[in-house]
């Protein structure tokens, strides 16, 4: 037995205390430190799994250095997450594109061309027929309401001395500009102002010097408003004297977009009435006339809401349907190439079809949509933004997804785009066509497909001679000017893009067809799925075609909501109403009847169509409502002597004239028809002030001819009964 010496013999050290037990496993459970750690130590029963994972503890409890990295490691992977670093090295994954979000309708068109050369038949597409229903309700003139009888009894009694001059810049193109014009004219006349003539803004993208007189014809103008709104030329030479003969220098009126009347009336009327006011001196006043002061608004687009009073509506109808002329030499021109559109289409009764198309190196530019034409397209779509709009659309943090915007609709409809939609609408390649439209992008490339679909396509350049064009040459306004004369007399007007040429034009239109805008505007977002479907067939294409022409039909006749553009939406605002004093009129006899009802309605159909029927009858003691039938047709007949109250037609509504609708379909009923003897009022498809009452024997409403007011047609698509 041997025991510790306490004292340390000669050359010896002190032993040192015994070590701490390692923590690695081949210490553990009584092991020896020659025993290794193997698999093969575990266990039975243990999976590969198990046995993976005790080897990676194994290692990392055996390196625990490698945990300092393991804070590195994170970070790392999530600013790779985030996308704040990136290597080269990491695989870019390709996402297949969503459906409508690449421009592939070259492709569509080879597919399709062969069924569609092969297709003869014709959906009678130029004569438009109307679907649906048009209901004329009347209410009170424009000229004898609330508001506007003031200003319609001004043109008896003189208008009152003006507050001052009113001078505003028009910017934009022809149509923006044609939007401030009428705008002006409204606040003249509201704020009692006398209306210099617009001046109009030079702008880099049009690139047009013309003045008003260039366009329009100024002293038509001026004499159209002269009992509404004071015109002038130029102001008197004392005032110019005032302002350096330099109007800039006059006081600028910063008005935010679409201000409403009021803002006018508390803001800018104070204004001009102190600025009157301001050159009386102490001692005497100086005649009125000297008195007037100036004011400036620029710019001035859009500067006025549309939700105004009847009386500003009333202007603004005035300017734009009566005042506005485009000048001799436009106006001519444009007539002209009117009849030579229907000389050429005399085939088809004269009836022609204008296209609007948008697809000029701006509009191109300006829509970041991406087409077919690869690198050189890149390259000069970044040159015209540049030279439009300098920066734009190369801000800090701005992203342009031309995917999206194809989607979205917004990318402008390229020439074969067009011909596909108008050749699957019914429009069959003998139909003339006219293009309103600036300098197409590539034309060589774009323009074939659509002159392969349709031969007769013209344009102003091909009707009008090289000297007739000369004038117009580098003036887009005026050019512009042509366009809309001719698009305004066609049959069927196209859109393919927004924009205030489409916006005005369907207005005027609707002004000049009885309420109708004989528009097609075609639905762009479902256009980008069909025309990126590679497995779409003909006749279903032309099926979609079809029902699209038919929406864009029943949206023909539409009445303005508050909000929407007094120059797209004319009715009822600037369109043909009544005075309540007015509105008793002897009719005698009248009678209403639905046409080819269907021998299988049934009896409580037919009996429900009576009652709805019997609300635009004269009174209930009228004699009723008959309703019988033979082998091929029922009628609901009303008969009766009465007068027909304005109480009565007051009460006719949108609601009842969808609830006529859904009557007459539940019966299968195709025409509601209206017979009369006595007196009408008729308005022969113009503004208010040429609605007279003309007495007929008899007027029998169809399809052709909707000018009474209180009574109209109802027509049903055949095709909504099956």
């Amino acid at each position: 037995m041997h025991a510790y010496n306490r004292i340390p013999s000669s050359g010896h050290t002190t032993p040192s205390p015994p070590q701490s037990p390692l923590r690695s496993p081949r210490y553990r459970h009584g092991g020896s430190r020659s025993k290794r750690f193997t698999p093969t130590s575990h266990p039975p029963g243990r999976t590969l799994a198990h046995r993976l994972a005790w080897l990676l503890l194994s290692v990392l409890l055996r390196r625990q250095g490698i945990f300092l990295f393991a804070p590195l490691i994170y970070i790392s992977g999530m600013l790779l997450y985030m996308g704040t670093v990136s290597f080269d090295v990491v695989p870019i994954i390709k996402h297949k594109p969503a459906p409508g979000s690449v421009y592939r309708s070259p492709q569509l068109y080879e597919k399709l061309r062969p069924e569609m050369d092969a297709d003869n038949s014709s959906a009678d597409a130029v004569s438009f027929f109307f679907f649906l229903f048009f209901l004329i309700i009347s209410n009170y003139c424009w000229r004898t309401s609330d508001m506007g009888l003031i200003l319609f009894l001004s043109g008896f009694l003189g208008l009152p001395e003006s507050n001052g001059y009113l001078y505003v810049e028009a910017n934009g193109g022809l149509n923006q500009q044609r939007t401030s014009i009428c705008n002006a004219v409204a606040v003249a006349g509201y704020l009692n102002a006398t209306l210099l003539i617009p001046n109009f803004h030079y702008h880099s993208i049009w690139r047009d010097p013309s003045k008003f007189s260039d366009i329009y014809d100024k002293d038509y103008f001026i004499s159209t408003l002269e009992n509404d709104v004071r015109v002038v030329d130029k102001i008197p030479e004392y005032l110019m004297e005032r302002f350096d003969h330099n109007l800039t220098n006059v006081y600028n009126f910063r008005v935010k977009a679409w201000s409403s009347v009021q803002y006018y009336k508390d803001v800018v009327l104070p204004r001009l009435l102190e600025e009157k006011n301001s050159n009386l001196t102490e001692g005497f006043k100086l005649c009125s006339i000297l008195t007037r002061a100036v004011i400036r608004i620029s710019p001035f687009a859009n500067r006025l809401s549309f939700d105004a009073p009847p009386a500003v509506q009333r202007l603004r109808c005035l300017a734009n349907y009566e005042a506005l002329r485009f000048s001799n030499p436009i106006l001519n021109l444009g007539e002209a190439l009117v009849t030579r559109m229907k000389e050429r289409s005399a085939n088809h009764a004269g009836k022609y079809v204008s296209v609007h198309l948008r697809f000029e190196e701006d509009m191109v530019a300006f829509s970041c949509c991406v087409f077919d034409g690869g690198k050189q397209e890149e390259k000069d779509m970044i040159a015209a933004r540049e030279r439009g709009w300098k920066g734009k659309f190369t801000k800090p943090g701005r992203t342009i997804r031309p995917g999206a915007i194809r989607l979205n609709g917004k990318c402008p409809l390229t020439p074969l785009e067009v011909g596909l939609m108008l050749r699957g609408m019914g429009f069959d390649k003998n139909t003339h066509i006219y293009l309103a439209s600036g300098k197409i992008y590539n034309a060589e490339k774009y323009m074939a497909p659509l002159m392969e679909m349709f031969p007769n396509l013209l344009t102003k350049e091909m009707l009008a001679s090289e000297d007739e064009l000369a004038p117009f040459k580098n003036y887009s306004s005026r050019m512009a000017a042509i366009d809309y004369t001719v698009c305004l007399h066609s049959e069927v007007f196209v859109t393919t893009q927004g924009g205030n040429f489409p916006h005005f034009l369907m207005g005027h239109r609707r002004v000049l067809y009885g309420g109708h805008s004989k528009t097609i505007r075609p639905d762009k977002r479902k256009l980008a799925l069909l025309f990126d479907n590679p497995n779409i067939g003909w006749k279903s294409f032309k099926r979609h075609m079809l029902n699209m022409r038919s929406h864009s039909d029943s949206k023909g006749f539409e009445l303005k909501r508050p909000n929407d553009s007094i120059y797209s939406f004319p009715c009822p605002d600037c369109m043909c109403r009544l005075s309540k004093t007015d509105s008793s009129l002897d009719l005698g006899r009248s009678r209403v009847w639905v046409s080819m009802v269907s021998m299988d309605a049934s009896a409580s159909s037919t009996s429900h169509l009576a009652k709805v029927l019997q609300q635009v009858s004269l009174e209930e003691e009228a004699g009723g409502l008959v309703v019988h039938g033979d082998e091929e047709e029922h009628y609901g007949v009303a008969d009766g002597d009465d007068q027909l109250r304005g109480q009565a037609i007051e009460g006719i509504t949108d609601g009842f004239g969808q609830s006529l609708v859904t009557a007459m379909e539940n019966v299968g009923g195709r025409e509601l028809v209206g017979a009369h003897n006595g007196k009408l009022p008729i308005c022969p498809r113009q503004p208010c002030n040429l609605c007279q009452d003309l007495r007929r024997d008899k007027v029998v409403l169809n399809a052709h001819q909707s000018d009474v007011l209180y009574e109209g047609i109802v027509s049903i698509d055949p095709k909504r009964r099956r």
